[in-house]
């Protein structure tokens, strides 16, 4: 192929040589290059720029310590379990409070009417509010096994649990503590239960039925109660939790101020 022919082919005057023409080629493909490279760089540059600006906003306000986290977090935790196990082992605590009330389980529900159609609906009625007093009786005992439980938190728990929603310390504690607090909680519920008489108004109603029923009750309430009465304490820790992280009224001290309010 002639000079005049490569020329012609680049778009270049027909007198150029073969040096020119290659000297020309070798300037475009260098302003291509420069040109592609500024490109590259400001695309990275806002890449880069953009992941620091996602960080950030995960990471919150980056001047807290792992130290004021942690002991923000558990400060929250604390008050949630205290005031939950102080609400909920008061007199009616569980009984009159639509929301945890423990009911009679759902197998007892179903032949309930029946039952005071028989003439237990007395004996019916005590052995549901001696369901509720037993969780109200143990729940006093709830705070302490609690914050036994909170001080085992480690800094990866408290960074995850504040940018998690509102109810993620909640979820972490009923997630690390509910097989140690079931094993802790259980024979207070079932020393409560002795206590307030329902498993023997238990007993005695559903152990007569049983005589007559092809579908027996079981009598052992322990299990039930001792998992109503955990869920009703979780229950509340959670509200307070939710109240801490939404309304600074509820930060009542320097460190809860510190840490949530820095969200």
């Amino acid at each position: 192929m002639n000079n005049q022919r490569i020329a012609v082919i680049f778009g270049l005057p027909k007198f150029y040589s073969m040096k020119k023409i290659i000297t020309s080629l070798l300037f475009t493909i260098a302003a291509f290059s420069l040109s592609a490279q500024k490109d590259s760089s400001n695309n990275l540059g806002g890449m880069f720029k953009k992941a620091s600006s996602l960080f950030s906003k995960k990471s919150g306000n980056s001047s807290l310590s792992n130290d004021q986290i942690i002991a923000g977090l558990k400060e929250a935790l604390s008050i949630g379990a205290q005031k939950s196990g102080e609400k909920l082992s008061a007199t009616d605590g569980f009984y009159k409070d639509a929301v945890v009330k423990i009911l009679l389980p759902e197998q007892v529900r179903n032949v309930e009417n029946k039952m005071r159609m028989l003439g237990f609906g007395k004996q019916i009625d005590n052995a549901e509010l001696s369901l509720n007093r037993a969780a109200e009786d143990a729940s006093k005992q709830a705070a302490p096994i609690f914050l036994d439980a909170i001080k085992k938190m480690t800094v990866t728990d408290a960074l995850n649990i504040l940018r998690g929603s509102d109810t993620a310390a909640t979820a972490y504690l009923r997630k690390t503590t509910t097989p140690d607090l079931t094993t802790a909680f259980r024979p207070i519920i079932e020393k409560s239960l002795e206590k307030t008489n329902a498993n023997k108004y238990w007993k005695d109603v559903f152990g007569t039925y049983n005589k007559f029923s092809r579908n027996p009750v079981d009598t052992d309430i322990n299990s039930y109660v001792t998992g109503k009465a955990l869920n009703g304490l979780f229950y509340y820790v959670a509200q307070e939790e939710v109240g801490i992280r939404k309304n600074p009224a509820q930060r009542v001290t320097d460190i809860l101020k510190t840490v949530f309010g820095s969200k």
